[in-house]
C-alpha cells in the first residue's frame, strides 16, 4: 500500500479500466473444493497436534464498545441480527437456517463484544460460556465449513482473546483446557489454511488470526514472524494503492479498520510496538472509508454495502486511533466525493469489482449520492449484502442492479451484467474520468463503455457541484461508440432515487419537482431532454429494513445519434 494524499486533485484526463481476471475457473473451483476435503483427513487431524497451552500471554482490551440491547437479547436467551431472531439453546454454530450475515457473526464470537455490553462480568460470563460450549461440542473436533473457515478463524481469535475474561473465567479446568486448546488447534490450521483464503478482507483476517496466536501463544515468536510476513503480503494484495480494499465495499472497508484495530491491541497488550507495515495499513485504510460517508457521517450504499450509521462508523474510526481527512477521489477505490457548503456528494466513478474478489458487486457505475447537512437527498436503495429478516434473496438481487441506483439505464439493461449465480459479467471496462477545481466549484466528468458492446453508445455523465454546495448540474449523455454493434434506437432512464421522508411535488410545467426534506431545507429539480415522472421506490437502511420512498425518473428514446438529458438540483432558501 503506497502512501498518497488524499486531498490532492490532479487535473486531467485519466484513463481507469477494469481490473483482469474473470472469476474462479471451474478447474480452480475443483481445486479449492478437494482442498478443503483435505481438512478431514488423518494428515490435517496430525498437522493440528500440538503442546496444549495454559493461559494465554496477555488479554487485549476490544476498542469498541458492543450493541447493549443485542447484549440484552442474548442475556433474555435469543441471538439478534438484523432482524433474524435464533434461540440461543439451539445454536450449533453450523446447522442453522440463518442468512450468511448471521452466520458470520455467529462463527466470528462477535456477539461476545454486545454480550460483554449488557453487564457486569460475573453475569454475562456464564452465558457466554454456555454459548461457547455448544461451539466446542458441535466443532472443536470436526473440522469442517463454515465453522474452520480461516478468515472466521481469524476474527475468532481476536475475539476469544479480547473477551477472555468472559469464556476462559470458569472454575471448569477441563472446559478452560478445551478453550485454549481449540484455539491452538485453529492456530495451527490457520498456519496452512490462511493463504488460501480468498484475496481481500478473508485473506487479511486469516493472517491477522495467524499474528494474534503468534502473540498470545507460549513459544509463539517463530509463528509472529511467520504471520507478520503473510500479512503483510495479504494487506499489499488486498488493498489498491489508495487504500481501499480491492471488493470496494464500503462494509467491508470498515470491517478492515476493525479487524487491524483490535490486530494492533493484541500489540499493545503485549507491550510490543505495532510493526511499521501495520500502522501504515490502518493509516491508509481510513481516509477511503471516510470518503464514502455522507453528511450524517454515516456510509453511502456501494458495491452490497448497506448505509451503516454514523454511530458505528465513528466507534470503528475512534478505535483505529488514525486522525485524517475524508479521501475525495480515488483511482482503485474508485469514488469520487466533492464537498461544498453542507453538501457532500459521492460517485462511483470506476468498474465493478473484478470478479475473483467482489462481494455482491453492483452494475452501479457514475451513480451518485447527495446529502445536504445532515440529511440524506439522492440515494441508491441500498446494500445486496445487507441481509437479515427483511431482505430477500430476491430483493438483495434486485438491489445490484442498475435500475437500483441513482444512474442511467438504457433499455432496462445493468451496465455490468449480474448472472443468475451472483456472479457479474460483461459490461463496464473501462472509465475515462476528469475531475476539476475551479473557485466556481467542482466539476466531475466520465464516461463508460457498459453499453457499448449490446447497444453501441457510451454513458456520459457530467456533474458540477458549485463552490457554495447549493447547486448540483448534471448532463447525462449517450454517445455512439466506434464498435462493431451498430447503435440502435433504445428507450432509457435517468434516475433520481430519493431518501425516505422527501416529499415529491411535480411543478405545473411537468419538467421539475419541488424536494421537501423533513425537517430541512426545500430542495428544487429541474430537467430537460426527457418526460419526467415521480414513481415508488424503496431504500433499505442501516438495519436492513426497507423503507417506502420515492424517485424521480428522467425518461427519453436514444437514436443512433445519441442522446442527452440536462438536470439540476438547486437548494432554495
Amino acid at each position: 500500500m503506497a502512501q498518497n494524499d488524499p486531498e490532492e486533485i490532479p487535473v486531467g484526463k485519466r484513463l481507469v479500466r477494469a481490473q483482469s481476471g474473470s472469476g474462479e475457473s471451474l478447474t480452480e473451483r475443483l481445486t479449492s473444493q478437494f482442498y478443503r476435503l483435505t481438512w478431514r483427513t488423518p494428515l490435517h487431524a496430525l498437522r493440528l497436534r500440538g503442546r496444549y497451552p495454559l493461559k494465554l500471554l496477555a488479554v487485549p482490551d476490544d476498542p469498541i464498545k458492543g450493541n447493549e440491547d443485542a447484549g440484552a437479547a442474548i442475556m433474555a436467551g435469543e441471538l439478534v441480527w438484523r432482524g433474524e431472531r435464533l434461540h440461543c439453546a439451539d445454536v450449533d454454530f453450523g446447522g442453522e437456517i440463518v442468512s450468511s450475515g448471521f452466520s458470520t457473526y455467529l462463527q466470528r464470537f462477535q456477539w461476545l463484544r454486545d454480550l460483554a455490553a449488557a453487564g457486569p462480568r460475573a453475569q454475562v460470563a456464564p452465558v457466554a460460556e454456555a454459548l461457547t460450549r455448544q461451539w466446542l461440542d458441535n466443532h472443536a473436533e470436526r473440522v469442517s465449513e463454515p465453522a474452520w473457515r480461516p478468515d472466521l478463524w481469524g476474527w475468532r481469535i481476536l475475539f476469544w482473546a479480547a473477551h477472555a475474561p468472559l469464556i476462559l473465567s470458569s472454575t471448569d479446568l477441563v472446559y478452560r483446557s478445551a478453550v485454549l486448546n481449540s484455539l491452538a488447534r485453529g492456530a495451527r490450521h490457520l498456519d496452512r489454511t490462511a493463504d488460501r483464503a480468498p484475496a481481500g478482507l478473508p485473506r487479511i483476517a486469516a493472517w491477522s488470526g495467524v499474528v494474534a496466536a503468534g502473540l498470545l501463544i507460549a513459544g509463539g515468536n517463530p509463528r509472529r514472524s511467520f504471520g507478520e510476513a503473510g500479512l503483510a503480503k495479504a494487506l499489499n494484495s488486498g488493498f489498491s494503492v489508495d487504500g481501499g480494499l480491492v471488493c470496494r465495499t464500503p462494509e467491508s472497508q470498515l470491517d478492515a479498520v476493525m479487524l487491524l484495530s483490535m490486530l494492533a491491541r493484541v500489540y499493545d497488550a503485549r507491550r510490543i510496538e505495532v510493526p511499521a507495515f501495520l500502522s501504515r495499513a490502518l493509516q491508509m485504510a481510513v481516509p477511503p472509508l471516510l470518503g464514502v460517508t455522507l453528511g450524517d457521517g454515516g456510509l453511502s450504499s456501494w458495491q452490497g454495502s448497506p448505509p451503516l450509521p454514523a454511530m458505528q462508523v465513528e466507534a470503528i474510526v475512534a478505535a483505529s486511533g488514525v486522525r485524517t481527512r475524508p479521501q475525495r477521489q480515488a483511482r482503485d477505490w474508485g469514488y469520487q466525493r466533492a464537498t461544498a457548503g453542507q453538501t457532500v456528494l459521492v460517485v462511483d466513478a470506476a468498474p465493478p469489482p473484478d470478479r475473483r474478489t467482489a462481494n455482491g458487486g453492483c452494475a452501479s457505475t457514475l451513480a451518485f449520492e447527495l446529502s445536504d447537512a445532515g440529511h440524506r437527498v439522492i440515494v441508491n436503495c441500498g446494500g445486496g449484502n445487507a441481509g437479515g429478516a427483511f431482505v430477500s434473496t430476491g430483493l438483495a438481487s434486485g438491489l445490484r442492479t442498475t435500475a437500483a441506483h441513482s444512474s442511467l439505464i438504457l433499455a432496462d439493461s445493468n451496465s455490468t451484467a449480474i448472472h443468475a449465480d451472483g456472479t457479474l459479467g460483461r459490461g463496464v471496462s473501462e472509465i475515462t474520468l476528469e475531475r476539476q477545481e475551479a473557485e466556481g466549484g467542482s466539476r466531475i466528468e466520465a464516461s463508460h463503455d457498459g453499453y457499448v458492446r449490446r447497444f453501441g453508445l457510451i454513458h456520459k455523465r457530467t456533474l458540477v457541484l458549485t463552490s457554495d454546495g447549493r447547486e448540483l448540474r448534471g448532463d447525462d449523455v449517450l454517445l455512439p461508440a466506434k464498435a462493431k454493434q451498430k447503435p440502435m434506437t433504445s428507450a432509457f432512464v435517468v434516475r433520481f432515487h430519493l431518501a425516505p421522508g422527501i416529499e415529491a411535488t411535480p411543478t405545473a410545467d411537468g419538467m421539475g419537482a419541488l424536494l421537501r426534506i423533513e425537517k430541512g431545507a426545500l430542495w428544487q429539480f429541474r430537467c430537460r431532454g426527457g418526460t419526467l415522472s415521480i414513481d415508488e421506490s424503496l431504500w433499505v437502511n442501516g438495519e436492513a429494513r426497507p423503507q417506502h420512498t420515492l424517485q424521480l425518473v428522467v425518461s427519453a428514446e436514444a437514436p443512433p445519434g445519441g442522446a442527452s438529458i440536462g438536470w439540476v438540483l438547486r437548494r432554495a432558501g
